[in-house]
């Protein structure tokens, strides 16, 4: 926190924070860090973590790219965040399709970071994202993002309880039909 602060106290431009999913409390230390002077935080940085070649015995760096199913836990968290914590969200990893954005929009994000699929692809990829952006909200009749920015969030959902632990049985539950 004294990081933070000590910054703040030194400059006027805008501190976001990439924050890691490893915290004993998110909406904890994400409070914290925005009454310390950070303005945005980016939900979650991707530790690079190294392999073992067990027949040469050397650590191999190891870069993996991100990939879609791994939006769902920032997309979790920005949304359970979003109208509780005065910040800006950035949602990062897992972002790879306009559908991807869509969800990050609507879960309270301000921005939607893909870097993986722009590796992959190419940045031609991102036109095509545009479009498909574009159309999903052409025939949905949204104006803009802003309309839709954190209209899946825990506080504008009908169920915001599909958010917590709690429905940790429910979920278990509909995993049912495939242990048959």
């Amino acid at each position: 926190m004294q990081l933070v602060r000590d910054v703040r106290s030194r400059i006027t431009l805008p501190i976001a924070l990439k924050l890691g999913p490893f915290f004993t409390s998110l909406p904890h230390i994400a409070k914290r860090f925005v009454e310390a002077g950070a303005n945005g935080l980016v939900l979650f940085n991707r530790f690079y973590q190294p392999d073992f070649d067990l027949e040469e015995l050397e650590v191999i760096p190891n870069l993996e790219l991100s990939t879609p199913h791994e939006l769902r836990l920032p997309l979790r968290w920005i949304a359970i965040l979003y109208g509780r914590i005065a910040a800006d969200f950035a949602l990062t990893s897992g972002v790879h399709t306009a559908q991807d954005v869509l969800k990050a929009m609507m879960a309270g994000a301000n921005v939607a970071m893909m870097t993986s699929t722009l590796l992959q692809n190419g940045t031609g990829r991102l036109m095509h994202i545009i479009n498909d952006l574009q159309e999903w909200m052409e025939t949905h009749e949204y104006e803009s993002i802003r309309q839709m920015r954190g209209s899946m969030s825990q506080r504008a959902v009908a169920d915001p309880a599909a958010y917590e632990r709690a429905n940790y049985m429910k979920a278990l539950n509909s995993f049912d039909q495939y242990v048959r």
